[in-house]
């Protein structure tokens, strides 16, 4: 099951009260205050937790709450300030509030996002002390914690998104050329949810996302696609799997361009390479479109192999060691 959407509920501990207090010690007459702060409430940070792949490790729990802090003591001692508590989330986890406003973008290792600050201690009497006012009895209440509604949006980091109409043959490329295994079939949408996939090439190895197939009119929510064409938003290139068996080839390939544009500009921006798939079953007519159009392309086959050395080249060559991260816009 994949799961990139979740509601939660943060709410962070209050801090402990302030306490009024006096010395009082034998042969001490004149002890005066000593009414100690209260300890600081536990905040609640997310952090990115690259072990995670999907919201679902999260588990079933929708609140997280932080502790309190404890009240301050006699004799100027601080009350204890409570644990924060950390949420680990997916690297890629974007979050908005409860407006659609983006709060934070957590896609590195170890990142981290104080989602709920912790309230602060209140201040024991002893800090009420003036010369006028030698024995306060005033003392403050610790600060309330913060309550907030949280809406995480987990977009996939890969370095390539395979992108194609459904049966187009990747979830087959993504088995052969990389650790992910994704359900084959013989039916449209077989793969129903993103997949990702490390490939391996000359000693380095990179990410592939197997993204659901997409239909005419995926922009705008038609089929899966607009479901899941926000995870091609993190990648840094595309790999356009096209059915080169189909007598549209060349049309399919200036569709799925065409729905990238319309969801988001910048998509058809990003470096690609098309692989013109089951080439094993005749690829004649596609490749003579293609060449017409001067667009390059390599012949794959999932099934007899043919290829897929050649892509797996390439794609190594498109995407580089040090890649800057794509996560600025389209969000």
């Amino acid at each position: 099951m994949f799961l990139d959407e979740k509601t939660i509920e943060v709410r962070s501990g209050k801090g402990g009260n302030g306490l009024s207090s006096f010395r009082r010690e034998k042969f001490v007459p004149l002890g005066g205050p000593d009414g100690g702060d209260g300890g600081r409430g536990g905040s609640v940070i997310l952090r990115a937790n690259e072990q995670y792949s999907t919201l679902l490790d999260m588990g079933n729990a929708h609140i997280y709450k932080a502790d309190n802090g404890q009240d301050g003591g006699a004799a100027r001692c601080t009350g204890r300030s409570a644990k924060d508590l950390i949420v680990d989330v997916p690297c890629g986890t974007l979050v908005k509030d409860s407006e659609g406003h983006i709060l934070a973008d957590l896609t590195e290792p170890n990142q981290r996002w104080v989602a709920a600050k912790g309230g602060r201690g209140g201040l024991g009497n002893v800090h009420f002390v003036t010369p006028t006012m030698q024995g306060p009895e005033k003392a403050t209440q610790g600060q309330r914690g913060e309550r907030r509604e949280l809406y995480l949006e987990l977009k996939l980091v890969a370095d390539v998104g395979l992108v194609g109409f459904p049966n187009a043959g990747k979830s087959s490329l993504v088995n052969k050329i990389s650790s992910g295994k994704p359900k084959v079939g013989d039916y449209p949408f077989t793969t129903l949810e993103p997949v990702l996939g490390i490939v391996t090439e000359s000693a380095r190895s990179f990410v592939v996302a197997d993204i659901p197939g997409l239909i005419e009119g995926a922009s705008e929510g038609k089929g899966l696609g607009h479901e899941f064409l926000k995870h091609i938003e993190r990648t840094y290139a595309l790999l356009f799997v096209i059915d080169a068996f189909d007598d549209n080839a060349w049309k399919n390939f200036q569709t799925l361009r065409k729905e990238l544009k319309q969801f988001h500009p910048k998509l058809v921006e990003k470096p690609f390479i098309v692989a013109l798939n089951k080439a094993d079953l005749g690829i004649e007519k596609a490749e003579k479109a293609f060449k017409a159009k001067k667009q390059e392309y390599i012949a794959t086959s999932a099934i007899t192999g043919i290829g897929l050395k050649e892509l797996k080249k390439a794609l190594g060559k498109l995407v580089p060691d040090k890649r800057k991260k794509n996560t600025g816009w389209g969000k």
